[in-house]
């Protein structure tokens, strides 16, 4: 679904940042001592890498055909650059260090893949990943990413609606919730060699959130198909919550009627919800979060309800109780 209208506060981005300092979970990680569990999910029944290059432009070229989506953006907002968001970036099945992901991502082979769907749908199956996103538009989607951690960036995804994708499956009414879940190959991820996170890494959003014509699944960034790093080859992107919803790498999506146990949430309940909405007026328990550190800047910026996407969101969760439900 395309977004065409405009907001008071739309403008086109016109600059390119720089890297710079962080904060992250690493001490949090360490601390745990929590047994991975569940074996590699196959991601080579019934693919071909013909197929998968059906859709995928040459290596080092771009998408054709990206049709231009959302992009709401203020005057301080601009493209953090290529570089930064693929060196700088979270990904603990290739280590804990925000460098780790880039460096140690090479080995990670994104082809062939399939996409397991299952659970209250009326048309589960395992799907290539070629005739997931083949039949729908690919839009360039310009978000803010606010990392729970208090740092952000502004990211120029290429991507499908997540809801032509669900409507695909057919999910029936008793699925209240949908559940994806991320590959589990250590032997290529030498992050899941460890047990700092029980694998797989699990994700899950409402069924209302994940129909918001916001929330897609992202194939590129800056026009070219993700790197390993960055969660190749489909990853969600849900821009009005924290970062760590944006599950990557998916190999499952499931249609379930109680609320998943997201992999943050089990790790620790108390500092990580299963909503994790940007809300400025809800501190983590060892930070404020008010204020965020775009990456590239060198000063802290007032953080958004919402991220900044309170007019597209806010009636989700009317009545609620963001405080205790976060």
């Amino acid at each position: 679904m395309l977004i065409r209208h405009r907001k008071r506060s739309d403008i086109a981005s016109h600059e390119i940042t720089s890297e710079s300092a962080y904060l992250n979970r690493r001490e949090l990680i360490k601390g745990t001592g929590l047994i991975a569990g569940s074996l590699a999910l196959s991601s080579a029944i019934g693919a071909s890498r013909s197929a998968y290059a059906a859709v995928m432009p040459a290596p080092g070229g771009k998408f054709a055909d990206v049709a231009k989506g959302y992009a709401k953006l203020g005057g301080n907002d601009a493209p953090t650059s290529f570089e930064d968001i693929t060196t700088y970036n979270n990904f603990y099945e290739f280590g804990l260090d925000k460098g780790d992901p880039a460096e140690h991502a090479h080995n990670f082979k994104p082809l062939p893949w399939t996409v397991k769907v299952d659970g209250l749908c009326n048309k589960p199956g395992t799907i290539d990943f070629n005739d997931l996103i083949k039949p729908a538009a690919l839009e360039e989607r310009i978000y803010r990413m606010r990392c729970v951690e208090a740092w952000s960036m502004v990211i120029p995804w290429v991507g499908i609606s997540l809801a032509s994708v669900i409507n695909r499956f057919e999910p029936q009414g008793s699925a209240k919730f949908i559940r994806f879940e991320t590959i589990v190959r250590p032997t290529e991820m030498r992050g899941q060699r460890s047990a700092n996170l029980p694998w797989p890494y699990i994700e899950g959003l409402r069924m209302d959130e994940a129909m918001n014509p916001l929330s897609i699944l992202a194939v590129g960034l800056y026009g070219q198909p993700l790197l390993g790093q960055s969660g190749a080859p489909i990853r969600l992107v849900v821009p009005w919550k924290y970062g760590f919803k944006g599950v990557k790498s998916i190999v499952r999506i499931s249609f379930v009627e109680e609320q998943p146990q997201n992999t943050w949430k089990v790790m620790n309940g108390s500092e990580y919800g299963f909503y994790a909405n940007v809300n400025p007026k809800v501190d983590h328990p060892r930070w404020s979060q008010a204020s965020e550190r775009r990456i590239g800047e060198f000063r802290r910026r007032p953080t958004l309800m919402f991220n900044g996407y309170e007019e597209e969101v806010a009636d989700l969760y009317k009545g609620m109780n963001l405080s205790r439900l976060y």
